[in-house]
């Protein structure tokens, strides 16, 4: 899947062979990730793992200027790891990476697409209000599951 969603950038699928290294070092600088959970490299080997294709980067001069991976249950529809190079920033590229991953997730059936952001993010959600997300009445809960989380 190939899509120009703006002049500049191309949305296509993740290749780990291509990719890997640069939404590394893009996570590691729009996340910051702190948690052994959160590591880049097992992220994306978790996500490789469940083989769906909804894992997507956005190319500006072959360089991955954006991400988005997705999840689908059958039901409902996930977003994560929507990332923006900073200086791809202020060009909707987030907009159209979401729309991107939006389309997938409808063309496979989805009936409603969720995502997180953490708490006293009011920028970035702002941005998801813009695209038709409102925040809901809901708790968010996790449990991690520490046999599977490799040591620091």
């Amino acid at each position: 899947m190939n899509t120009p969603h703006e002049a500049m950038h191309t949305i296509i699928e993740y290749s780990d062979e291509h990719h890997r290294q640069q939404v590394i070092e893009l996570w590691q600088t729009a996340f910051g990730y702190e948690d052994a959970h959160n590591a880049p490299g097992l992220a994306i080997d978790k996500k490789l793992a469940v083989a769906d294709g909804l894992f997507f980067v956005a190319l500006a001069d072959g360089m991955v200027a954006g991400t988005v991976m997705a999840g689908y249950d059958g039901h409902r529809g996930w977003l994560y790891s929507v990332a923006v190079h900073p200086l791809h920033r202020q060009k909707r590229l987030g907009a159209a990476l979401i729309r991107f991953a939006e389309e997938v997730l409808a063309a496979r059936g989805c009936l409603k697409v969720n995502l997180q952001i953490r708490g006293g993010n009011e920028d970035v959600a702002a941005f998801y209000e813009s695209l038709g997300f409102v925040v809901e009445n809901r708790i968010s809960m996790g449990k991690k599951l520490s046999q599977n989380i490799p040591a620091a």
